[in-house]
């Protein structure tokens, strides 16, 4: 069996506190972090177990997981295991790095995002410069923000040239942005107007529910992050009877995760094996 997981755990807290996010605002307890600790190490157990599968993973979580070394640690094993050909994460690039050199960089991957309240640009792209150093593939994003449109613009235009910068457009107001500013997004990332908008998606045929599936901490698994009825757990012996293709049920798909898998897109020819970490796989910027 071929299976993309889209992994979310308990953990739900950030080093950073961006306004518009929820999870800056949280402080997890020790025993919140340890119910994160043993679910993700149940998970790491349950892919090493199946070893005629091939299983790509990319971790989602509710805030910052790489300045935990669990998260490293995980990494580190999964990325060992013959049956797992891809690992990836979205995180804010802030931890420490060294720890890759344990792992099997050629199956790992960093979907790392900039945030301009947060950390000066030039630290940021120190940290980048380090995942070349090291070997590491990266994407670098960033939320497209009116306000830091400059800043934008200055980051591609300092990234090595190989490092692909996507936009998050911000959807939450309509008619957010002016043509002059949708057309200098998309002269930083050309796919930015794919995610400035929400795909009708209702009865549309997507990979989500069968061969990509997002599942949390207890090992429930759903279509994807936005269809919240459950088709199954993981740790059910039969789980994989579940995994069939299934039309999708919601009106409107307006996040990356969940429209690059939608058929009609033929986003999977775009990003091609660097779906996980979001690299198209050729050079379009």
């Amino acid at each position: 069996m071929k299976l993309s997981i889209l992994y979310r755990g308990p953990l739900s807290s950030c080093n950073y506190g961006c306004d518009y996010c929820p999870f800056a605002k949280h402080t997890e307890t020790r025993a919140e972090h340890e119910r994160d600790r043993q679910a993700l190490e149940r998970f790491v157990d349950w892919v090493a177990e199946r070893q005629t599968d091939q299983i790509g993973i990319l971790f989602t979580p509710w805030g910052e997981a790489l300045v935990r070394r669990r998260y490293h640690e995980a990494f580190i094993r999964l990325t060992n295991l013959p049956q797992v050909h891809k690992v990836a994460i979205q995180t804010n690039l802030s931890s420490r790095l060294d720890w890759v050199e344990r792992c099997d960089k050629s199956k790992t991957a960093l979907w790392a995002t900039y945030h301009p309240t947060q950390v000066n640009q030039e630290r940021f792209l120190a940290k980048c410069q380090e995942l070349d150093q090291r070997g590491v593939r990266y994407s670098v994003g960033v939320v497209g923000m009116k306000e830091h449109t400059h800043e934008i613009e200055q980051l591609r235009a300092t990234l090595p040239d190989h490092v692909y910068l996507w936009i998050n457009a911000y959807k939450r107001q309509p008619d957010y942005y002016t043509q002059e500013e949708l057309q200098r997004f998309t002269g930083v990332d050309p796919l930015f107007p794919i995610n400035n908008q929400y795909h009708p998606s209702l009865d549309e045929s997507c990979r989500g529910g069968h061969s990509v599936i997002s599942v949390d901490g207890d090992g429930t698994m759903r279509r994807c992050h936005f269809i919240k009825q459950p088709i199954g757990n993981i740790y059910d012996p039969n789980f994989a009877d579940q995994l069939y293709e299934r039309p999708c049920s919601a009106k409107t798909c307006g996040c990356h995760i969940g429209y690059v898998h939608m058929d009609k897109l033929q986003l999977n020819t775009t990003f091609g094996q660097g779906i996980l970490e979001r690299i198209p796989a050729q050079k379009i910027w």
